[in-house]
């Protein structure tokens, strides 16, 4: 279901980055589109005048064609019709005058069906036969033939000619022949030089087999340009009439001269947007590799404290039943020890009994402070001594090549809980750096107030906004691998088997710092040493006074009623008959509701109350403060096995003066009673 709700998340987090994104494309795509759409519309309007230029063009090149066809054919007809002398000195001059009434025509000849010229209205050579299209020879009566270019020998100028069969007229033996007439090759070109739309426009005027006829303009077209060029605007207009091709053409470059640079603001502009968007997607892939490496540390540290948990929950279970087992042990063997004969065998062999309990309890007490259910206190006390204490016994056994940094501010700093237990997470960090060096090395101990303004995920813990206690012991020795790192707070993991260690030191300092309701980060790897580092809530109230101890000998009771509870039997027999020898008088419940009962129907009756926290229907805390509830001076006194994380401050919540550990001893409860009792 995580896993699920983790790519759900995810899926939401793409889908939002490409909605975040999507403007800026779109953006993107409108400014290309209109970038395109403002070249195709500069084209368009180009294109246009253009065409439009080459319609006006080749309309004055065919009226102009049509007055020299019209010309021609009325001196035909004349020489048809005997009005135009073709022999004689004013045959010439007549001649000249009619070239002079055809507006494009500047000479006229007149030729026979071999060539040879018979009058002439100036002395340049007649063109070849050959050089006209169509062939004079297939030329259709009233049709006119036009030339290739050639050099007018007055004008030093290109001309060409135009052609038109002859009836044989008389005076011409009936053969035939041809009449030619010249023009200038730039009439062909109309008023281009005027009306031409830049500079870069350029006009050719073409025949049907692909000879140029004339031309104007810096990069004049070709006749295989009209078939189509794409870096060229073309616009082709045919005289089917003479079968001429004229070809009007501007370079698109220059076309789009004004366009350029529009499109390189836009494509600047794309360009930072992209470098934006890239940036922006740099970033964002940063923070997702930030965000995927926090989410693996923050799901590794759940794994690992869900891991830690268990462990936890199933040591406190096993710890408290067997606390119950040593409960037993301990007070039936202390009342079997007072009953037997001074000296006597018997009596050893009791007190060794009673010794391995001891040790058995000992081991018990580091299982539930790795548990984080065995807190027996919650005062209010300042760590700088007791770190100073530590650091102290430390320096008396350390081995020589081991150098002790220090740096201890915060004087004066408090915290609230258990200062055995903080005394003994303090040692075992400062024990396992010492054992990580066994050749020497430097070993800092450091302790601060910090500030903490966010949430952070630490190694095996995380830690929420406010004030701590900073502490951080840290070693030059071997370090730890990744998997060492992974079991680093499991109980009995050790990495010295050879050694003494039982690998309970770090999973007590685990449970100490959950049990003050801190957290823990450890930064290791191998050959680099380790830093453990701690915080711990700081606390504000004022430090408890210290008790004083009393005298040795077990103190007695004057016959006070002290109810017991405990939800094992065989346990409310064993107190209630150590309570008898101390001189109480005890009343034993199993059940903590019936000891309620007892309780509310006489409330001035009991003196002290003595219960276990794990029961079933109601806790020791719940019982205690449903006691207060009815009598707010019941002094009551909590004993546990197994209490779980944070039993000192519920307690302390619930009104009971004093916690106690499984196995309870006569004497301490003895003090407890009289303490409580005067």
């Amino acid at each position: 279901m995580v896993e699920l709700r983790v790519i759900d998340r995810t899926a939401a987090v793409a889908w939002r980055r490409a909605y975040a994104i999507a403007p800026a494309i779109a953006l993107i795509v409108i400014a290309a589109a209109g970038l395109w759409h403002l070249r195709q519309s500069t084209i368009d309007a180009h294109q246009r005048e253009l065409r439009l230029l080459s319609i006006a063009l080749a309309d004055e090149i065919d009226r102009g064609l049509q007055d020299a066809q019209e010309g021609l054919q009325a001196v035909r007809l004349e020489l048809a019709e005997d009005q135009l002398p073709i022999g004689g000195a004013e045959a010439r001059r007549a001649l000249q005058i009619r070239a002079s009434l055809m507006p494009l025509v500047k000479e006229l000849w007149l030729v026979d069906s071999a060539g040879r010229v018979l009058l002439a209205s100036a002395a340049n050579p007649v063109p070849a036969l050959s050089s006209f299209s169509p062939a004079l020879d297939r030329l259709s009566d009233g049709a006119i033939a036009i030339g290739t270019p050639f050099m007018d020998s007055a004008t030093r100028q290109p001309a060409i000619a135009v052609a038109m069969r002859l009836a044989g007229p008389p005076g011409t033996g009936g053969g035939g022949g041809w009449i030619f007439a010249a023009m200038p090759a730039s009439a062909l070109l109309g008023a281009f030089s005027v009306a031409s739309p830049a500079s870069d426009a350029s006009m050719a005027v073409f025949r049907g087999d692909g000879v140029r006829l004339a031309e104007q303009g810096a990069g004049a077209p070709s006749f295989e340009l009209s078939r189509g060029d794409r870096s060229q605007l073309v616009a082709i207009r045919q005289l089917r009439r003479f079968g001429l091709t004229v070809v009007l053409t501007r370079n698109l470059h220059a076309v789009l001269a004004a366009w350029r640079p529009i499109a390189e603001m836009t494509a600047g502009g794309i360009a930072l947007l992209l470098v934006v968007v890239a940036a922006s997607a740099w970033r964002v892939r940063q923070a997702d590799r930030r965000r995927d490496k926090a989410q693996q540390a923050l799901q590794s540290q759940l794994a690992r404290a869900s891991k830690l948990e268990a462990l936890g929950t199933l040591a406190g279970g096993v710890a408290h039943d067997f606390n119950n087992v040593l409960a037993a042990i301990v007070g039936f063997g202390e009342m079997a020890q007072d009953a037997s004969v001074k000296g006597s065998a018997q009596e050893r062999q009791i007190g060794k009994v009673l010794q391995a309990a001891g040790r058995g309890r000992t081991l018990i007490e580091r299982i539930l402070a790795f548990s984080r259910g065995g807190a027996r206190a919650s005062v209010v006390f300042e760590l700088k001594p007791i770190v100073e204490e530590v650091l102290a016994l430390h320096a008396e056994s350390m081995h020589t090549g081991i150098v002790l940094e220090r740096a201890l501010e915060a004087p004066g700093a408090r915290l609230r809980g258990d200062p055995t237990q903080a005394f003994a997470a303090v040692m075992n960090l400062c024990t396992n750096a010492i054992q990580a060096m066994p050749d020497g090395g430097r070993l800092s101990v450091r302790l601060g107030l910090v500030q903490v303004a966010t949430a952070r995920i630490l190694s095996h813990s995380r830690l929420e906004p406010g004030r701590y206690l900073h502490l951080a012991v840290q070693d030059s020795g071997v370090g730890m691998t990744p998997p060492t790192m992974e079991r680093l707070f499991e109980p009995f993991f050790t990495t010295r088997r050879e050694q003494s260690g039982t690998g309970l030191g770090l999973a007590v300092v685990h449970g100490v710092v959950a049990e003050f309701g801190g957290a823990i980060d450890v930064q290791s790897a191998p050959g680099q040493g380790a830093c453990f580092t701690l915080y711990l809530p700081e606390c504000e109230e004022p430090v408890a006074s210290s008790a004083t101890s009393g005298p040795n000998a077990v103190p007695k009771g004057t016959g006070q009623v002290v109810l017991v509870v405990d939800d094992d039997p065989a346990l409310v027999a064993m107190t209630t008959e150590m309570l008898t020898g101390l001189g109480y008088d005890p009343e034993g419940h199993a059940d903590a509701v019936a000891a309620l009962q007892a309780v509310r129907a006489n409330p001035g009756r009991y003196a002290a109350v003595v219960t276990d926290e794990v029961m079933p229907v109601l806790t020791g805390t719940e019982l205690a403060r449903q006691l207060r509830s009815i009598r707010r001076d019941l002094p009551i006194t909590l004993v546990t096995g197994y209490g779980r994380p944070l039993l000192a401050a519920r307690a302390s919540d619930a009104g009971i003066a004093r916690v106690l550990g499984k196995p309870l001893e006569r004497a301490q409860l003895a003090s407890v009673l009289k303490a409580l009792l005067g």
